[in-house]
């Protein structure tokens, strides 16, 4: 997984992989990250939203939590 870069300084995100369909998040206080799937619950969109956040390095557990949530898959 790839060290997200938290240029807010106080992000909850600590890590995150990006794939075909998905993106991986891992939080600080789980061991496990979270799978967010484009063909899943989520969704094409929010996924990709998702994945730009994670590359910029800012504001994606801000926009997880106001609008991803609950769509993880595992």
């Amino acid at each position: 997984m790839r060290r997200y870069a938290n240029h807010s300084g106080n992000s909850g995100v600590e890590s995150y992989q990006v794939t075909a369909l998905s993106i991986f998040v891992r939080f600080r206080n789980r061991a496990e990250p979270y799978e967010y799937r484009s063909t899943g619950r989520a969704g094409p969109q929010k996924v990709a939203r998702m994945k730009c956040l994670a590359e910029a390095g800012e504001g994606l557990a801000t926009y997880i939590s106001q609008h991803a949530h609950d769509d993880y898959e595992r």
